[in-house]
């Protein structure tokens, strides 16, 4: 058995960024700078070092970029006044605000008061109902990203029985029903899956977004199976690991994508993807 192929998430992610400067470049000839805006509200460590990665993106590919820091104890009043503010600001097209927010402060509210066309997480009722029903829409980032990773393999989706470990509003349904718009026949597995491993043994195509360090192992997975790791969890020792025991997967699978430098990379990079649509569109040039 030939050593399984590594997806490098972090030079497909700078190949896609390539195509987005030179958009961004194309669109200021047209007068137009995409923007986007995050909101992040307390003291998160982990939020912090998401926002400045999206900081940094948006500089490197010459985004207008606004970040605006709410101290912890913000009202759901003050948060939603700012993202009233914003979805009337023209200077941005994308509205992003991180999550998780403090306790007091309801998720649902806030993301139902982004605008449609803004909402680059692709979170809002209305996006996902238009991802439910085929329609076109700002499809959310780490999905987006796992088909990205998948096609660059060059394995054909259509026809092909992808499992999906994880029913999370944020990954797991949303990426199956983007294999599903692929033809891909799909079946989810979760907490209370009773036969998880002889399910996911059948997978041709299978992505893992369940937050337990390496639990799935060889034992889950079809020789030759395309392996994409959503999972981003800190070990004691400080290290990072995937949801997939990598080392024993990589024994027996087709391509799969390590933790990190897999999915990790293109979430943001599908981020920049939206905005620059969003951007587009606000702007009557798509």
């Amino acid at each position: 058995m030939t050593a399984a192929t590594i997806i490098n998430g972090k030079l497909i992610s700078e190949e896609i960024r390539e195509g987005i400067a030179l958009e961004v470049q194309q669109l200021s000839k047209q007068g137009v700078r995409p923007g986007l805006a995050v909101v992040l509200v307390g003291d998160d460590p982990a939020s912090h070092v998401y926002v400045r990665n999206k900081e940094k993106a948006c500089h490197d590919l010459g985004f207008y970029s606004e970040v605006h820091r709410l101290p912890a104890d913000s009202s759901q009043d003050e948060v939603l006044a700012l993202v009233d503010k914003l979805n009337k600001q023209s200077s941005i097209h994308g509205i992003l605000v991180q999550l998780p927010l403090p306790g007091h402060i309801q998720e649902k509210a806030v993301i139902d008061a982004i605008a449609v066309e803004k909402d680059v997480d692709g979170f809002h009722p209305v996006n996902v109902g238009n991802l439910v029903i085929g329609d076109d829409s700002l499809l959310p980032c780490t999905p987006a990203g796992v088909i990205e990773l998948i096609k660059r393999t060059g394995v054909e989706i259509s026809g092909k029985h992808a499992v999906v470990i994880g029913r999370s509003n944020i990954v797991g349904k949303p990426v199956s029903l983007l294999l599903q718009r692929e033809n891909a026949t799909v079946t989810m597995c979760h907490s209370r899956t009773s036969n998880m491993r002889e399910i996911a043994k059948q997978a041709d195509i299978l992505v893992v977004a369940i937050g337990r360090a390496n639990m799935i192992d060889a034992s889950y997975v079809k020789p030759g199976a395309v392996v994409i790791d959503v999972g981003m969890n800190r070990l004691e020792n400080g290290k990072l690991a995937g949801d997939v025991d990598f080392a024993s997967v990589k024994a027996i699978s087709g391509p799969i994508t390590p933790v990190p430098g897999g999915v990790g990379p293109m979430t943001i990079t599908m981020l920049m993807k939206n905005t620059l649509l969003a951007a587009k569109r606000l702007s009557g040039i798509e």
